[in-house]
């Protein structure tokens, strides 16, 4: 248990370092950037409680809003993705016979499965986020543009990183 803690804290902090110091001044004319940081919340293990997964995602959020200058739009965007998450997981654990395993990793679960999850927790982070960041339809053209470009800029970074650290499950 004190391994875990230990293992994520040090996860928060690199993914937070990494969105605020390196990935925030990349981007594509503000049209494509990365959200890095969302992988701590998608790595966060399955038997985390829901009473400590949504304050975690909302901590998250509002630490990259504290570097971003942006007033609580990452922690809106981390807590619907943690209510993604906890309905996600409900769903595809129990029917496809995952629920012995830690934690939502691609050697654990396997790609087709990861893949997908990184996606749906993506595009429901990144379209409240961006959404949000407008505030606005009528410049409806730029928002689904960020959106997707953000999107898939954002899940090639997190199945980079997942494949970087790719283990092999143990049967």
């Amino acid at each position: 248990m004190g391994r875990v803690i230990i293992i994520n804290l040090i996860r928060f902090i690199v993914l937070i370092f990494i969105q605020a110091f390196l990935l925030k001044n990349i981007g594509y004319y503000n049209l494509a950037t990365p959200f890095l940081y969302i992988l701590f919340i998608m790595l966060l293990p399955f038997e985390t409680p829901n009473w400590l997964l949504f304050p975690l995602a909302f901590l998250t959020g509002l630490t990259v809003d504290a570097f971003y200058n942006t007033p609580g739009i990452n922690a809106a965007a981390c807590s619907v993705m943690a209510l993604v998450r906890t309905i996600f997981i409900n769903i595809t654990v129990q029917r496809q016979g995952f629920e012995n395993e830690p934690e939502p990793k691609l050697g654990i679960m396997g790609f087709r499965w990861f893949f997908f999850y990184a996606i749906v927790l993506t595009l429901f982070h990144h379209i409240t986020l961006i959404f949000l960041e407008a505030f606005s339809f009528s410049e409806l053209q730029y928002v689904l543009i960020r959106f997707l470009l953000c999107s898939l800029f954002t899940i090639v970074l997190i199945l980079i990183s997942e494949f970087i650290f790719f283990r092999k499950k143990e049967r």
